[in-house]
């Protein structure tokens, strides 16, 4: 039996503006090939589907397509768990009708953990393989607040809720496959922030949960998992060195602090109790370049790009020391009937000169939410020892905020 593995398509992301639609069908018609080619029985998508809680037409378009095309080849069973970014709701609105095609979407916890432990079976309607298809798990899934609570109790009780989570659905899988006779595998997913977790910058991971204590270690699995399919990190690695517990990371880049990755699905192989996982390469469907240097080095690499004329999109950093007000025009003649497309050129060096101060100074387009809250704690010149605790409130709201939106769908 073969099951492939992966997350993170983020379908309908843009990148500074520019559409990348091109890039997610060729992506998903890649995939599909691969599954053909690889013979995969089980498809495994953990979370994130989607960029956004309201996916618009066009990327409804391309899930559904991609589900229906994979339904009619040779792979028996598609499971598809929610990311952060992803809407429950959304996701489980067609969940009796997908499961007519053998899709089965689980897009939110629910009281009773057997609705997410998915028993699959072959064209012999054998049993195959179970599925824990654990979603994201969402603060108030797993923990109830009470009043005077400490930042550590937060903590230790997000992480006492995901680990007796787990337990429940590992347990309940075990009763099945006492239940079937049936020495078969069992796969965990999950959507989470791993301790130690490798991400990149200007990828878009963000914290989850409350508190850095809330990433969560390998020992919150269960030893019934044969292999962990997990999403939310982009790039591709093991969770404490478990090789079979695995972030498949996202196929695409998704900024620019991606593009030198090379970008992966998991495909795992049950053959007898045994378990080989290998991983399989995404082709480069656009490629992304940063560019940071002063006028001479950048001037260089965008010669040696149009001389191989290459498409390439550009993120360029000016760090000269020269002042260069007309960069933007500078760089635009240089790229001027080329496939060469910048998307983005950062020129802090300018901004000095017009605001006339010594450092640089950024724009929000150059933080995240995280950063121009402390930039707000220090601008107020708020004491060392309470601004931790201010943090922690702040990403309680952020999460509140976010939470709330889906809810109202």
């Amino acid at each position: 039996m073969k099951i492939l593995h992966t997350s993170d398509w983020h379908l309908g992301r843009a990148l500074y503006g520019r559409k990348r639609y091109e890039e997610f069908q060729a992506f998903l018609d890649w995939l599909t090939e691969t599954i053909e080619q690889q013979q995969v029985d089980v498809l495994i998508v953990a979370g994130d589907i989607f960029d956004t809680s309201t996916p618009n037409n066009r990327a409804q378009t391309l899930y559904y397509q991609f589900l229906c095309k994979v339904a009619a080849s040779d792979c028996h069973h598609v499971v598809v768990v929610a990311g952060n970014h992803d809407s429950p709701s959304f996701l489980n609105a067609p969940k009796a009708l997908l499961e007519v095609l053998n899709v089965h979407v689980v897009g939110a916890v629910s009281d009773d953990p057997a609705d997410e432990v998915i028993v699959l079976k072959d064209e012999q309607n054998s049993p195959m393989l179970i599925v824990c298809a654990v979603p994201y798990l969402r603060d108030r899934d797993i923990r109830t607040v009470e009043a005077g609570e400490t930042i550590e109790d937060k903590e230790q009780k997000l992480l006492s809720g995901i680990r007796q989570h787990y337990a429940d659905v590992a347990t309940v899988a075990q009763q099945q496959r006492i239940a079937l006779k049936a020495e078969i595998p069992v796969i965990g997913t999950g959507h989470l922030f791993a301790a130690g977790g490798q991400t990149a910058d200007g990828d878009g991971v963000r914290e989850l949960y409350v508190g850095s204590l809330a990433h969560i270690s390998a020992s919150v699995f269960p030893d019934v998992f044969d292999y962990v399919a997990l999403g939310h990190l982009h790039v591709p690695q093991l969770v404490g060195g478990h090789a079979h517990i695995r972030y498949s990371g996202s196929p695409l880049p998704m900024g620019f602090g991606e593009a030198r990755q090379q970008k992966v699905v998991c495909l795992i192989e049950m053959n007898a109790g045994k378990v080989q996982i290998d991983t399989v390469s995404v082709p480069v469907f656009q490629k992304l370049e940063q560019l940071k240097g002063d006028l001479p080095f950048i001037t260089a690499r965008i010669e040696t790009l149009k001389e191989h004329q290459e498409d390439v999109w550009l993120e360029i950093s000016y760090t000269g020391s020269e002042v260069i007000p007309d960069l933007n025009t500078k760089l635009n003649q240089m790229t001027e009937e080329s496939g060469l497309n910048i998307l983005r050129v950062k020129n802090p060096r300018i901004r000095e000169q017009i605001l006339g101060q010594t450092q640089v100074k950024e724009t929000l387009d150059d933080l995240n939410t995280k950063e121009v809250f402390e930039r707000c704690l220090t601008a107020h010149d708020v004491p060392v020892e309470q601004q931790q605790e201010l943090m922690t409130a702040y990403q309680e709201i952020l999460s509140s905020l976010d939470e709330d939106d889906l809810q109202a769908e």
